[in-house]
């Protein structure tokens, strides 16, 4: 892939008079262009915008917990997750029998930044394009977007829909894979660093949640094997049931019946142990990229940390969402619940449980830590 992106790089800055000197240049303004919607309404920057994460800041008739279409009117049933740190998500794959890892979207449906980004402006309750064809069109009405095209990927790309399909969305891929996406610049990276320290109640939080003996956080949030590491993504992008349960409120707006299958939605799967399951989510950014869950059905940070300690607690005051003073509602699918993982570790008390919270706000980028006060 570096060589494919270093070759169409060498022949856009040997043509002289380009709009866009990269492919990357390129796929940021494809990632801002509305008018690859029906309606021009809407781009990639949307639902995953910059300002905010990446994730979606529009309020819906359901808040902010899954996204409004094109269309001024569907509304999804899934939060969109942050486009942040996605360049790092593996190939999709079946480790073993109920073990599956990586692939883009919740349920690993499609393959790397290039398959994801073809998705939404196909889909019909999102960008709402009715076929390939259509998009391509669109972009052929821009004169440069046209030269670039042939620039890098030769005059033979607007012969073929398709080829030119492929090409935007390798050049989105392309954006999604600059720095901005992923600067390694949070907090806590920069105490890696040795150039700032954390308070007492971060460090504590980061103790706990490197601590297979106290917390389960990093059973799933962990990519490497060391928490000293500049490139932890925190997650292992593995697809786990932790018994969310259904947002009432996402369903009373936009009308879905039946449950969320998770990975088992995934038409390349069949297993019926693939039921409930869903892509572990990266925690970088994740106090400022609420709400949270695949159906965005909690909306605190700390309200998702006392999901988790349910599990491990007999304190009833502890089996009551704090969010609606009422116990928490029965996983959407029953079945399949990673209860090893969910169990381990002893219950937290609240200073503990402040603590990862204070901990998981240190894994916000720079750009974005104006947002934590607000």
């Amino acid at each position: 892939m570096r060589l494919f992106f270093t070759s169409v790089l060498a022949i856009a800055l040997a043509t002289p008079g380009l709009a866009f000197d990269s492919l990357d240049e390129l796929g940021e303004a494809l990632f801002f262009d509305v008018n690859l919607s029906k309606n021009r309404t809407q781009s990639c920057a949307t639902c995953h915008d910059p300002e905010y994460g990446f994730v979606d800041p529009r309020e819906t008739d359901a808040g902010r917990a899954v996204s409004l279409g094109d269309d001024g009117e569907s509304l999804g049933d899934r939060t969109a997750p942050t486009a942040a740190y996605a360049m790092f998500t593996p190939d999709f794959e079946q480790l073993d029998r109920k073990v599956w890892r990586g692939g883009m979207f919740w349920d690993g449906r499609a393959a790397g930044l290039a398959g994801q980004a073809g998705g939404p402006p196909l889909n019909p309750i999102e960008m709402g394009m009715p076929d390939e064809a259509s998009v391509v069109a669109r972009l052929a009405e821009n004169s440069d977007y046209v030269a670039s095209f042939k620039a890098l990927f030769g005059d033979a790309v607007w012969d073929d829909h398709a080829a030119a399909y492929d090409a935007m969305t390798q050049a989105i891929a392309a954006f999604e894979s600059t720095d901005l996406f992923a600067p390694f610049d949070s907090k806590y990276d920069r105490f890696l660093r040795g150039e700032v320290k954390l308070t007492d109640e971060e460090e504590l939080g980061r103790v706990l949640f490197f601590s297979e003996q106290f917390t389960n956080c990093n059973l799933c949030h962990q990519l490497r094997t060391s928490p000293i590491a500049g490139d932890e993504t925190f997650t292992n992008y593995e697809y786990h049931n932790i018994g969310v349960p259904v947002n009432a409120a996402v369903r009373a707006a936009n009308g879905v019946e039946g449950p969320d299958l998770g990975l088992l939605a995934n038409p390349d799967i069949d297993s019926a142990d693939a039921g409930g399951r869903y892509k572990v989510p990266t925690l970088r950014n994740v106090a400022i990229t609420a709400p949270y869950m695949h159906n965005g059905v909690f909306e605190d940070l700390r309200t998702v940390v006392l999901f988790y300690n349910k599990y491990n607690t007999l304190d009833k005051d502890r089996q009551i969402n704090p969010e609606t003073d009422k116990p928490w509602a029965m996983p959407e699918i029953p079945q399949n619940l990673a209860v090893t993982e969910l169990i381990h570790g002893p219950a937290l008390d609240d200073k503990r449980i402040d603590a990862l919270v204070a901990f998981m706000k240190t894994l916000t980028d720079q750009r974005y830590e104006h947002l934590l006060e607000e």
